[in-house]
């Protein structure tokens, strides 16, 4: 400082003129050595360390190298040079300490978090972590790291002790929750929301007990707002998100598949053996032809080879209406243009009941919207319960009113009377 205040002495300068001067040149200077050191710390440095650790023969630094804990803790090298440039301007030396101190303290929070994140990512890198999760305790030393670093920050702002701020929360803390017990609770839930990444803005969520269903509107520190599918309004406690169960649609939406489960209910009356001619007349369905001639052979092969007595279709093997029937399903959802392919997709028997034998159909639609997702739905079962009497069956259905005034005039009713 002294020599650019000699340079400028030279000039015929005010007094004036050369502090203003000096200051700006030593900032500028003082600006251009902190970026210079950040560029070689982030450019240099940096590639340096990632270059060491992508070839070595461990595998946690490079989860390090991923969390950026070397890239935060970079951000501490201009802030150092600031800060101990401070002594140059004395009359705003203890503003400018104190606001580097207070960068370099929430740096250095920041570099604790990407390390606890980069543990509990190594962590779960090993088969124990499933039977003993630690997310929960690093969740607590991450809050207790930000109120550490909270206390820290604001004594360093006001030149206080700690232990002072801390011995003032500790008398104050009763009258706090007392007072301010839902922006509390509403905060600490925030935080774990947030941190968990639970609920979004946009998220469809669905909880019963409040009864919401519908879309993420607004997130407040109190309150979540959910304009449910009626246009309603719900209005849920943020705590009541941690403290409670519900429902987040948004991996439906994020796979992109949205799922179908439905059963068709086969009348079991209409279960039978397939004969010679139904035989025929499947395999001219596109979808069941290479089954059905590769199934023939393969029962035939077999009761050949076990000399079966194909006079009673009890012996042996024998294809059914609702086999095949079923696996017409499966190939035709396997054609669909509208389900993903990708996904889970079976076509199964549920256990039969008083409704008949459920015929269930697990698959997934590729549009999650609600609208598409209900009409792919509606056209599958259109064509299952236009195909089914093809394949012999009946849809299971109790007797309507008409059903029994049919029965009442059909001629063997009558004669029964």
């Amino acid at each position: 400082m002294d020599f650019i205040r000699n340079q400028l002495d030279g000039y015929g300068m005010s007094e004036q003129m050369i502090g203003f001067l000096s200051n700006l040149i030593m900032v500028v200077f003082i600006a251009v050595v902190s970026i210079l050191a950040n560029f070689i710390t982030k450019k240099i440095v940096l590639k340096i360390i990632i270059h060491i650790v992508n070839n070595n023969r461990y595998t946690w630094d490079n989860i390090i190298v991923e969390k950026k804990v070397f890239h935060k803790l970079s951000h501490l090298v201009p802030a150092i040079i600031i800060y101990y440039s401070a002594s140059i301007f004395p009359p705003y030396q203890a503003l400018i300490e104190k606001a580097a101190g207070t960068y370099m303290i929430i740096v250095t929070i920041m570099v604790f978090i990407a390390l606890l994140n980069a543990f509990d990512a190594i962590y779960r890198s090993f088969e124990v972590s499933k039977i003993r999760p630690i997310r929960g305790y690093i969740q607590v030393v991450k809050i207790f790291l930000y109120v550490i670093g909270g206390i820290v920050v604001v004594s360093n702002l006001i030149g206080q002790n700690p232990v002072i701020i801390l011995s003032g929360l500790g008398a104050l803390s009763a009258v706090l929750m007392l007072i301010f017990k839902d922006s509390i609770l509403g905060l600490v839930a925030g935080v774990q929301l947030s941190s968990n990444d639970m609920v979004r803005v946009g998220d469809w969520i669905e909880m019963p007990k409040y009864d919401a269903n519908g879309d993420v509107i607004d997130i407040t520190l109190n309150t979540v707002k959910v304009m449910n599918f009626d246009k309603t309004i719900t209005m849920i406690p943020s705590y009541a998100l941690i403290s409670d169960s519900f429902k987040n649609w948004r991996g439906m939406q994020v796979s992109g598949g949205r799922r179908i489960k439905r059963s068709f209910y086969v009348d079991t009356t209409s279960i039978s053996f397939c004969t010679k001619e139904m035989i025929e007349e499947f395999q001219k369905i596109h979808y069941l032809t290479d089954y059905i001639t590769t199934k023939v052979n393969e029962i035939n092969a077999y009761n050949i080879e076990h000399q079966i007595n194909r006079e009673s279709k009890v012996n042996g093997r024998q294809l059914t209406n609702i086999g095949v029937f079923r696996e017409y399903i499966h190939q035709y959802l396997r054609n669909h243009p509208k389900i993903h392919q990708d996904m889970t997709l079976i076509v199964r028997q549920l256990a039969p009941g008083d409704n008949g034998l459920p015929v269930e159909i697990y698959a997934f639609s590729n549009d999650t919207t609600w609208v598409v997702y209900e009409s792919i739905q509606a056209d599958i079962f259109d064509h299952i319960f236009a195909i089914a009497p093809i394949f012999g069956l009946r849809a299971f259905q109790n007797p309507s009113g008409h059903d029994i005034v049919q029965l009442k005039e059909s001629p063997e009713f009558s004669r029964g009377y």
